[in-house]
């Protein structure tokens, strides 16, 4: 299903936003008509357009939106994208009038496999911002896989590590989950992970893999994944803490859409 402002859309609708790449998103899994953190997911929207185009987004409308791409039974991935169809590359300055689209699609099944991921140089634009400009991420996630690994982790010129492509990643260290300090894009799995499981947040580079016991990645669409490779450095594909984080998560009761 795809609908701008609860209508169906055409290719001219959305031209815009294929040529100027400017916008913001969230996307959601959701559960027989449920989300885990449905506000966190709202209160994205209102930030970030209120970043990109200095107005407010009304949750409410936004919620009655994407409601109508969600079956009230099973499992899809809702994604809200926020644009202006009517931005101008040349005064982007004047572009305020925000419009949504929802798509969605089938949401995959749970837990996925482990994840063999490349240390990647690289600090997003704006990281605050679920940027719809993917450039950057899908180059460094097509590197990674020429070069025989699932996807890209990024590092800053020190190595310090901040996030993957499209998730957050955390750490294990014997005692306490850790989670990197490094600007990223802060994400509702890993906010609901912090409120549910206790942790350490703290610089985390490359230099300090050896000493972990397990790593993961997190978002809406897959959960909690295991981490197994990083560069030449490998960890367990499975792990009792990543276990236990898969069961808080998953006991998390969702709101109704």
């Amino acid at each position: 299903m795809t609908e701008l402002n609860g209508e169906p859309v055409g290719p001219a609708q959305l031209q815009n936003l294929a040529l100027t790449n400017y916008g913001h998103f969230t996307s959601m899994r959701v559960d027989n008509g449920r989300v885990r953190g449905l506000s966190l997911h709202m209160e994205r929207l209102r930030r970030d357009c209120r970043t990109l185009f200095g107005t407010d987004l009304d949750p409410q409308r936004v919620r009655a939106l994407a409601r109508r791409a969600a079956p009230a039974t099973g499992s899809v991935t809702v994604r809200v994208t926020v644009f202006d169809p009517h931005l101008d590359l040349g005064h982007p300055s004047a572009a305020n009038d925000p419009h949504v689209l929802v798509t969605s699609r089938p949401a995959g099944a749970l837990p996925l496999p482990p994840l063999k991921v490349q240390s990647r140089a690289y600090v997003r634009d704006v990281p605050g911002v679920k940027s719809v400009g993917l450039f950057a991420s899908l180059h460094h996630r097509r590197q990674a896989q020429l070069g025989g690994f699932d996807d890209a982790l990024f590092v800053d010129q020190d190595q310090v590590i901040s996030e993957g492509g499209t998730w957050n990643i955390g750490f294990f260290d014997g005692s306490r989950v850790i989670w990197p300090d490094a600007d990223c894009l802060v994400g509702v799995t890993m906010q609901l992970l912090k409120r549910a499981h206790g942790h350490d947040t703290r610089t985390v580079r490359l230099a300090d893999l050896p000493g972990m016991q397990a790593a993961f990645a997190t978002n809406a669409a897959i959960g909690v994944r295991a981490v197994s490779v990083i560069d030449g450095t490998e960890l367990p594909e499975s792990h009792a803490i990543i276990d236990s984080l898969r069961k808080e998560y998953t006991g998390i009761e969702g709101d109704l859409l």
